[in-house]
């Protein structure tokens, strides 16, 4: 990992600029879930992983409760990562089809996985001071990425919060519009790609599959020429 990644997720982790969220992680580790009672929850905000060199980025809005919260890593142990790893593990992008602990071997070809929000936030709805707060971070990740050529936004949320980022620093006339597989050319020449999220209740409700979500990774990395 560079320099600048290594000064950054150093000062992420570290971060409380967010009471509200600071105390709802506190509570959190302590409570536990049932299953992971024994566990050592992180308990902590949690960082993007992956290739600092990456072409392409993987963002969801923030991190679960007991998935990324626990693990330490982001779509780690929780079933949403559970279905997005299959995948990209399906399109030759991971290593492994798994991701249940931070450091269990998962390598990611050319993409970085993040976050807009560091911390989970109570009842995953965020408070829009603390998305503003926390744009900073992702701001950097993606100034960072050098080499970054697309963008694949998990969800509307996530998307929607992406390119309010974006309308802070660029003038965006054009009407961006949540479908899974539209894509968008955004003002510094990424593409950002619309993902539905595979979330539980959107792969139970049939919202989403593994055929579609391959699909989608598949025109990423065409794109992203990976």
């Amino acid at each position: 990992m560079n320099i600048k990644f290594k000064k950054l997720n150093k000062t992420i982790v570290k971060c409380k600029k967010c009471p509200r969220l600071t105390s709802f992680i506190k509570k959190i580790s302590l409570e536990k879930r049932k299953q992971n009672i024994n566990e050592k929850y992180w308990g902590k905000p949690v960082t993007g992983f992956g290739d600092t060199n990456a072409k392409l980025m993987i963002i969801g809005l923030a991190p679960a409760a007991h998935g990324g919260t626990r693990t330490g890593r982001a779509f780690t142990g929780d079933k949403s990562g559970d279905f997005l790893f299959k995948s990209l593990y399906s399109v030759k992008i991971s290593n492994q089809n798994f991701s249940i602990k931070n450091n269990d071997g998962l390598k990611l070809k050319s993409t970085y996985i993040t976050n807009i929000l560091k911390c989970v936030p109570p009842g995953d709805k965020p408070l829009n001071n603390e998305l503003i707060k926390c744009s900073n971070y992702f701001i950097k990740e993606l100034d960072y990425l050098k080499k970054l050529k697309v963008i694949v936004a998990l969800g509307k949320v996530a998307f929607d919060n992406c390119l309010k980022i974006y309308k802070k620093r660029y003038e965006i006339k054009d009407k961006f519009h949540f479908k899974h597989g539209n894509k968008y050319l955004l003002p510094d020449n990424k593409i950002l790609i619309a993902s539905y999220h595979p979330s539980p209740r959107n792969v139970n409700t049939k919202v989403i599959n593994i055929k579609m979500l391959n699909l989608l990774f598949k025109k990423a990395k065409k794109i992203s020429k990976l």
